[in-house]
């Protein structure tokens, strides 16, 4: 346990660039205090003293704003940035190196007992204000931007966003120790998201219109065949979409500086 204590230490350097020293992040960081405090409770939750762990726990929450029950299971390097108001649950499951901001619930959907809470693998990042509910799992490399709600399961390397969440971004985790050792270098999405963002509703609009343009391209040389055989089809080429309809989407910072110009 406290090689795990350590390790919720030195993390914080990686992940917040206001950490300036080890003894400022253990006596001023409530996150690391939150993260001390529930790994004590939840050794005291597994030896079945459940009453003392419920105390530890609530005793965090006033000096913290954090709650997080003893019986949630932990990863190792977990980072809470600013915490007031995170709420992990009972059955809740958090992989190694995530990172929670503030606002943060993990809870469940039903008063039934068993697994009710959702389910973080490896390298999760929850924007802040954020809400994963029910038993689903967030794959791993995941990023849950600010103050979505989210419902359903999400896919390894996934961008969620929205209420109810949907998938804006997809992309494979890295797998090859060089690309997790690239992915180390550009550091995590503060809050789950980017200044980039693709715009979902665009990028629907493009899919469609690579679509049509595919459609059509069959539909024309069907004709051209059908018209060499004799058929009473037109040959004629159809109306083509504009080249800059079909471009590939721009972030929305370039957007937003072309439109400065």
């Amino acid at each position: 346990m406290w090689s795990h204590i350590k390790e919720d230490v030195q993390c914080v350097f990686a992940r917040d660039p206001a950490a300036r020293n080890t003894f400022e992040v253990i006596t001023t960081y409530p996150g690391v205090w939150a993260v001390f405090t529930h790994r004590v409770a939840h050794a005291l939750w597994q030896a079945g003293f459940k009453w003392l762990a419920r105390l530890l726990s609530n005793v965090a929450r006033w000096f913290t704003g954090i709650e997080i029950h003893p019986g949630a299971r932990i990863g190792r390097r977990f980072f809470i940035d600013h915490g007031m108001g995170v709420v992990i649950g009972e059955t809740a499951e958090v992989g190694d190196d995530c990172t929670l901001y503030h606002g943060v619930t993990l809870g469940g959907t039903s008063w039934e007992k068993g697994k009710r809470h959702p389910t973080l693998r490896n390298n999760v990042v929850v924007g802040a204000g954020a809400k994963i509910l029910g038993p689903i799992e967030v794959g791993e490399g995941a990023r849950i931007g600010s103050n979505a709600v989210v419902l359903k399961p999400v896919p390894p390397g996934a961008t969620v966003v929205g209420i109810p969440g949907h998938v804006v971004v997809k992309r494979k985790p890295a797998v090859s120790d060089k690309q997790k050792e690239f992915a180390e270098k550009l550091g995590f999405d503060a809050y789950g998201t980017r200044r980039d963002m693709p715009d979902p509703v665009a990028q629907a609009f493009h899919s469609l219109l690579e679509h049509i343009r595919f459609m059509d391209e069959r539909l024309e040389k069907l004709s051209a065949a059908v018209h060499e055989m004799g058929g009473p089809v037109p040959a004629e080429e159809l109306p083509k979409i504009p080249e800059e309809d079909i471009e590939p989407l721009e972030s929305g910072a370039d957007r937003a500086s072309q439109r400065k110009r």
